[in-house]
């Protein structure tokens, strides 16, 4: 059953070095607040995973918390790359960064097997496409059944999936509405689970005709950290910041200007620079 928790200490327990940890949001609900406090806690050695990395994952990558990638798609959505991944790979700073590049569509499908405690995702995709010749957990197997010919791609099941959601009631029960990615399937894919939620209500009735709700005993926390989804944005709460994903490119590109970015809006900042945040865009 979903705890209530703090931000500090739902990922000092259920955050470890070395994990395979997925932090979902497609555009919206992207879980910066959580991505931040796992910065701070110097966690190291992980595995991140993640349909469409941006932002978030460039300043984890760039804060030496990750040895692996698990993606399919990463940039910074209408500006370009991400500097501090491509300096990972290219020049190995901070540290060599692994890759294992995948399309939406796999990635999509890997979530759902993990859900389903599937060891694998069997879809149609990749027809065409080289992708296979450099990512060795691309298969093919054939239909017992019609002789087709079909890909294949290892399910994917966190240790831990952290999202952000709307709100939450007092028993851990989530709701989602808007665009919805694949949140759902990480949290039910993952072993523990962090859910932060704009905030927790008494009651979450009546839910919109769209709304995605995770029951209390599929997570593991949950926190309330209102603007937590910044710069990203949350339906009905508070829009994209257009101009702070353009203000990245510069401060990205260039390996003092991120670190002293980091050290004073993460590293000396907690979860309230998000909630002051929200209370200015409300």
């Amino acid at each position: 059953m979903a705890r209530i928790m703090t931000l500090k200490e739902a990922v000092a327990e259920l955050v470890r070095d070395g994990d395979k940890v997925a932090m979902e949001g497609f555009t919206h609900l992207i879980p910066y607040a959580a991505g931040h406090e796992v910065i701070r806690q110097q966690r190291k050695g992980l595995t991140i995973i993640r349909m469409t990395p941006d932002i978030l994952y460039d300043q984890l990558i760039g804060m030496g918390c990750v040895d692996k990638l698990v993606f399919s798609w990463g940039g910074n959505p209408g500006v370009g790359s991400l500097h501090r991944l491509r300096d990972a790979v290219e020049k190995q700073w901070p540290k060599p960064l692994a890759l294992e590049e995948h399309s939406h569509a796999a990635m999509a499908n890997a979530y759902e097997a993990g859900a389903a405690g599937l060891p694998c995702a069997i879809f149609r995709g990749y027809r065409g496409a080289d992708l296979a010749k450099v990512n060795e957990n691309i298969k093919s197997v054939t239909c017992p059944f019609t002789g087709e010919k079909l890909a294949a791609v290892p399910s994917i099941r966190p240790d831990v999936a952290i999202i952000h959601a709307n709100r939450a009631d007092r028993q851990g029960n989530v709701l989602i509405e808007g665009i919805v990615g694949v949140q759902k399937e990480a949290v039910l894919a993952a072993e523990r689970s962090i859910v932060t939620v704009e905030e927790i209500v008494d009651d979450l009735a009546p839910p919109s005709p769209n709304s995605c709700v995770l029951p209390s005993w599929t997570v593991s926390a949950v926190v309330e950290v209102p603007g937590g989804a910044h710069p990203s944005y949350v339906q009905g709460r508070y829009p994209r910041d257009n101009a702070f994903y353009k203000a990245w490119d510069p401060i990205a590109r260039d390996r003092d200007a991120f670190k002293a970015w980091m050290q004073e809006n993460v590293m000396e900042k907690g979860p309230e620079a998000f909630a002051a945040y929200a209370g200015e865009r409300a």
